[in-house]
């Protein structure tokens, strides 16, 4: 089973990002995988902001991210990029913290005019943080995501494409998983 990362880079606490975040999470164990959430506003942000690596939830999340297969990377936009919240923790990894893994980028923003934040400021940090692998990422209009208690829901010009998205990436990952040899 490949172990994949989810983290959501939303700093509001009734976050659509969150939301669709832990849709996908859900829709990735469901395809077999072992799968890890971690909301960035969750995190000590004294120690987020210090860039206090030593701090122990700090060194989790660093360390969940060096032992997976694969990161989904989501975040809102916020001024034509991803949030800040999301750079404080990308800011902390090592230098080539996704060399090797398949990453998965996900935008939420208010207008289509924000799917420009994928590739243009969202896939450089990820390329220069070593992945070499970024599938196909997807951007998902605020207005697509219903979260009424517990349960989210996804518009049907949504859902679709974000379920492709994910069975893409899951594929992916799967791909690069090496096969183990029965010996």
């Amino acid at each position: 089973m490949a172990s994949i990362i989810v983290l959501s880079g939303s700093p509001s606490a009734t976050s659509k990002t969150a939301a669709l975040s832990g849709h996908v999470g859900s829709r990735l164990r469901a395809k077999g995988h072992v799968v890890r959430e971690f909301r960035v506003r969750d995190l000590p942000p004294a120690a987020l902001l210090a860039a206090d690596t030593a701090d122990p939830a700090i060194t989790e999340v660093i360390d969940a991210i060096a032992g997976a297969d694969a990161v989904v990377v989501a975040s809102p936009v916020y001024k034509a990029a991803y949030s800040g919240l999301l750079k404080a923790l990308l800011d902390l990894l090592p230098q080539f913290a996704l060399a090797g893994k398949a990453v998965l980028p996900l935008v939420t923003g208010g207008t289509p005019a924000h799917v420009l934040a994928l590739d243009y400021a969202l896939r450089p940090v990820l390329t220069s943080l070593g992945a070499d692998h970024i599938v196909q990422g997807w951007f998902v209009l605020d207005k697509h995501i219903t979260v009424d208690r517990a349960e989210v829901t996804l518009d049907p010009a949504s859902l679709e494409p974000v379920r492709t998205a994910v069975d893409g990436f899951s594929e992916a990952v799967h791909a690069r998983r090496p096969l183990a040899v029965a010996l």
